[in-house]
């Protein structure tokens, strides 16, 4: 199929869009890589009256580290984020995630922040977002503002950003934690049936932060906090583990689809929990 008639815009500099943006409306949609969105405007789930093109605009590629925080612009791609040593540095769990994100011609043309912003409920980046607490940067003619990413994934394809607001940067504070990340799909590539993100603390033998963020399982990614909460004041240990992978999958309540039904989900939480908090225990700095 072919997408409906849109109007195409191209701003040159970032007050161009926000104009555009404060324009437009509901009726107009961003495009940076497009992976998604263009997808879905061939097959008509989405049909916006306008396109607004944020290419042309400079710097919004780039991401650095601001003393201890890693920032990351609107048009940074996968690619670049994928290959990037700083990420690997700042955000490991980030990358040791990429491999998962879709496959290269997707990961060459896609964005970072555009991925966030469709917000599909079984994506790898808002999971690693919620299980490294980053924030992000949302920008409109009315100001600026920032969101916790526990804030800004609020349901299918559903983010808290405005329809005059452009996500212009991501924010993702480097710690001293160990990381993992496992994920079930159907194919190399494909979405995910579930993933678990998660990082661990560990100070004198025991936890002492710990994160732990799932996708594929409900209407957006989410934290597990009575998860968590288990780990936290406790030794590593395999025990402990099974223990939080069991108190998530208490608390969580998958839906059946076409490609998986509940309990198998349900079955891969409590699989998948205990090898990301291994992975994050190993990877752990010694302290």
């Amino acid at each position: 199929m072919k997408p409906a008639h849109f109007d195409y815009l191209r701003p040159a500099t970032l007050d161009e869009a926000l104009a555009l943006l404060a324009e437009r409306g509901e009726d107009a949609r961003v495009i940076a890589g497009g992976q998604s969105l263009v997808a879905m405007m061939n097959l008509r789930f989405a049909r916006p009256a306008a396109l607004i093109d944020i290419n042309r605009i400079a710097g919004l590629d780039q991401h650095w580290q601001d003393g201890s925080v890693l920032r990351i612009g609107a048009l940074a791609r996968h690619a670049a984020l994928a290959a990037s040593p700083l990420v690997r540095e700042l955000a490991p769990l980030m990358a040791a995630a990429y491999p998962h994100v879709a496959h290269h011609a997707i990961r060459n043309r896609g964005t970072l922040a555009g991925n966030l912003c469709h917000a599909d409920p079984a994506s790898e980046m808002p999971a690693v977002l919620l299980a490294l607490d980053g924030e992000l940067r949302l920008r409109s003619v009315r100001g600026e503002r920032i969101v916790k990413a526990a804030d800004f994934f609020i349901g299918p394809y559903t983010t808290a950003a405005q329809a005059d607001e452009l996500l212009v940067e991501v924010a993702i504070p480097a710690r001293s934690v160990g990381h993992g990340f496992e994920e079930m799909s159907i194919r190399q590539g494909d979405f995910a049936l579930t993933l678990v993100a998660s990082t661990l603390g560990i100070r004198g033998g025991r936890i002492v932060s710990a994160t732990l963020a799932y996708a594929g399982v409900d209407a957006h990614a989410i934290r597990c906090p009575q998860a968590e909460s288990i780990l936290v004041g406790e030794p590593p240990s395999d025990a402990v583990f099974e223990r939080a992978a069991s108190a998530a999958a208490a608390s969580i309540t998958p839906a059946s689809d076409q490609h998986a039904d509940a309990e198998y989900r349900l079955d891969l939480i409590r699989t998948l929990t205990p090898r990301a908090l291994r992975s994050a225990a190993a990877t752990a700095p010694a302290g």
